[in-house]
């Protein structure tokens, strides 16, 4: 009859076969990279967000678009410029670029303008959405993973039998226990990544949405400026 040692679950890891144990390893890498995605995509996002309130609430007070310009280019280290801060100044970094030609008309100047805000959005789209395919990977990988385990392990299990004379639960228990471990890990590893994985696409979709409202709105008010020099000139 197996001890009671035998039957824990470091027990039946190191009783288990090389290959349900590399299963074993593989899935338990996948858990500790998927968690730390987890965690610095957390950290990521709500501070996207912060930062997102904190600048719409100063774009919206009323303070010169020059003089918001001016500080977003001496931010650095910690402080750089990130997410919503990005758009709007690549934004008026090309709005400035072009109106200050002679040559350009506001329909360029604004073409101009929604191009690089465009391609900053996208860039910031990536940022949120960054690390999410390997969870999603992760969560529906890593049951199939564990399975094999699990049905390589079991059948390794019955072909000892062929050597037994009389099978009992207490021989058969071990191998089909060590087996069983492999679908747990796998588990184990699927389901955070999915209930992460659903929960960060949405705040991703959401702040992208946020970025996008931003960029029209931005749009607007230097399509307004450009049109209202064009008028005074």
């Amino acid at each position: 009859m197996p001890n009671e040692h035998s039957l824990s679950i470091w027990g039946l890891i190191a009783n288990a076969s090389l290959l349900v144990q590399l299963v074993m390893a593989i899935l338990f890498l996948a858990s500790v990279v998927s968690w730390v995605m987890i965690i610095q995509r957390g950290i990521y996002q709500r501070q996207a967000r912060a930062k997102f309130l904190a600048f719409e609430k100063q774009f919206w007070s009323g303070i010169d678009l020059n003089q918001l310009y001016r500080q977003s280019n001496g931010k650095t280290g910690k402080h750089a410029v990130d997410g919503v801060e990005n758009i709007f100044r690549a934004g008026f970094k090309e709005f400035m670029r072009l109106r200050s030609q002679s040559s350009a008309d506001s329909d360029a100047v604004m073409e101009g303008c929604q191009r690089a805000m465009r391609v900053a959005l996208a860039r910031e789209e990536e940022k949120l959405e960054a690390n999410l395919p390997f969870l999603a990977s992760v969560a529906s990988v890593s049951p199939y993973i564990g399975l094999f385990g699990t049905v390589w392990g079991i059948m390794n299990s019955f072909r000892g039998l062929a050597n037994v004379h009389q099978a009992t639960l207490a021989t058969v228990a071990p191998g089909i226990s060590e087996a069983l471990v492999a679908t747990a890990m796998g588990l184990f590893a699927a389901i955070p990544a999915v209930l992460a994985y659903n929960r960060y696409s949405a705040r991703a979709e959401a702040m992208e949405n946020h970025y996008q409202t931003f960029a029209e709105e931005f749009s607007a008010i230097l399509h307004r400026q450009v049109h209202s020099k064009q008028v005074s000139s």
